[in-house]
């Protein structure tokens, strides 16, 4: 599936029946509005009883002040987990775990829940990679690609079971992967936080054990930690490029 052409902020569609989150305070009442999301897996990706299982879009409310709160608590900055308290706070569905969703759908519904929170702009200082000058750049949020996945030139097989095949070149072995999701952010980072404690980088030993499931059709936990150890670089580069190239994800690029 190639690149979605549509953008970001393009796909947003407000819901147009009121949603349940009405507050009624004060002698006043009023809607909190919503609006779909689409989800770069399409919802492809997700197993069989899970909520978003061959759903494309996702419902979540904008934010509100209530989210603003755990986006600036130094509590939950320190611990890592606001954009997770964000995200169960504005998806609607409740029985959908944040923490199950792809990590490309994740990074859709947090641009999207920034745009209705502070808008489609995001003004920073950019520095020129040739001359370091730093200069004000504004990116526009709803000009970000949807990445639906497999705009590929490598040779990748879909297993239609959420897993894929691919060949490394030197090696020859046929190794099985699937996407991450927010289990596997959180548990890399955590990883990366204790290598940083005991002063070692395993950044890319960590990522290829995450996403590995089989070696030649072996999924025991030897074969994928053998294979990890011990993978030349050149196929421990092909197969991070043929993760890169299959997970759908929201493209920022400008």
């Amino acid at each position: 599936m190639s690149r979605n052409q549509d953008r970001l902020g393009g796909v947003q569609q407000h819901d147009t029946t009121p949603p349940p989150q009405t507050m009624n305070e004060g002698g006043f009442s009023f809607v909190v509005p919503t609006e779909f999301v689409e989800l770069p897996s399409e919802g492809r990706y997700y197993p069989e009883g899970h909520p978003l299982c061959g759903e494309t879009s996702l419902e979540i409310k904008q934010m509100t002040a209530k989210e603003e709160d755990m986006l600036t608590s130094r509590t939950l900055l320190k611990k890592g987990v606001a954009l997770d308290r964000v995200l169960a706070s504005v998806i609607t569905n409740k029985s959908i775990d944040p923490d199950s969703l792809l990590i490309g759908d994740r990074n859709a519904i947090i641009v999207a829940t920034r745009v209705s929170g502070y808008g489609n702009i995001y003004s920073t200082n950019v520095n020129c990679p040739s001359c370091g000058t730093a200069q004000e750049y504004s990116f526009d949020l709803n000009d970000a690609d949807i990445y639906a996945g497999f705009d590929t030139e490598l040779d990748i097989t879909d297993n239609n079971d959420g897993t894929f095949n691919v060949v490394l070149p030197r090696t020859g072995i046929t190794a099985t992967f699937r996407l991450l999701n927010g289990y596997d952010e959180k548990k890399i980072s955590s990883g990366a936080e204790l290598d940083k404690k005991q002063k070692v980088e395993r950044n890319v030993t960590r990522q290829l054990s995450s996403m590995l499931v089989a070696a030649n059709g072996d999924s025991s936990a030897q074969a994928i930690n053998y294979l990890v150890e011990n993978l030349p670089s050149v196929d421990s580069r092909h197969l991070r490029m043929a993760y890169r190239q299959t997970a759908p994800n929201v493209d920022l690029t400008q």
